[in-house]
């Protein structure tokens, strides 16, 4: 499917997507650790000529990408298409802040993540078809406070799922948010605020640095801005869920 919608090297984008018919995309530990396995395999200029190899070759199911392990990488220069700033992946979504670097980088880079993942759910789960609701959204990010305030919308989007869990009073106690969200493994927020966990597969600097570089003042910034919907751009409240 080609995008009518051009996408412009060395300019950010909210890159975001949902399983068709809003299903259920990651089932397990296994299939989050083999989406964000390609965000980082992927993200190379390198054509992929034989998808099936990345579902039989080798198994992602341990720390090896918190811990710079690529089984397929492993030794060779990358040419990105894309910097990958920050991400979340949820039950049946998941949304990115990427900087192209590339001509159509992003559309490169989405179409292998995308297909590769595919493969390997459909293969895994013995289905056919579409998984994805067609082609990845974008929205243009072109002021730097609005990049710094969608890292914070896309860090804070488990929050959900505490509340669901919790009862109507406990829903606005940032503190329950904080402690949540610093043990949700599936995001890039715990690699900002100075635990490791896909350190690899992502660049903090352009966000980091309108804190000093401090993890703490990150962590305050993400924390204040649960339940504060007056900060943030009203683009990024988005019916995916």
């Amino acid at each position: 499917m080609i995008r009518k919608d051009k996408l412009v090297t060395d300019c950010y984008y909210h890159i975001y997507n949902r399983g068709t018919d809003k299903r259920t995309i990651f089932l397990d530990k296994q299939d989050y650790y083999r989406f964000i396995h390609y965000l980082y395999e992927f993200n190379d200029d390198v054509a992929v000529t034989n998808f099936s190899y990345y579902e039989s070759k080798y198994s992602v199911a341990s720390e090896d990408i918190g811990s710079d392990i690529h089984p397929t990488s492993k030794g060779k220069d990358r040419d990105k298409l894309v910097e990958i700033i920050c991400f979340v992946l949820m039950g049946n979504h998941y949304h990115l802040l990427l900087k192209q670097l590339k001509d159509k980088g992003i559309s490169k880079f989405m179409l292998k993540v995308g297909t590769g993942y595919a493969m390997y759910f459909n293969q895994k789960y013995k289905r056919t078809g579409r998984l994805f609701e067609g082609t990845f959204k974008s929205i243009l990010a072109d002021r730097d406070s609005y990049i710094v305030y969608l890292s914070r919308y896309i860090h804070l989007n488990p929050a959900e799922r505490m509340e669901s869990a919790q009862d109507e009073d406990k829903k606005k106690e940032r503190g329950n948010v904080a402690d949540f969200l610093s043990n949700y493994k599936w995001s890039s927020y715990l690699d900002y605020i100075g635990k490791k966990n896909f350190p690899s597969v992502i660049d903090k600097s352009f966000i980091l640095n309108y804190f000093n570089n401090n993890p703490e003042s990150y962590f305050k910034f993400v924390a204040d801005g649960y339940g504060d919907d007056t900060v943030v751009p009203e683009q990024l409240f988005l019916d995916i869920c």
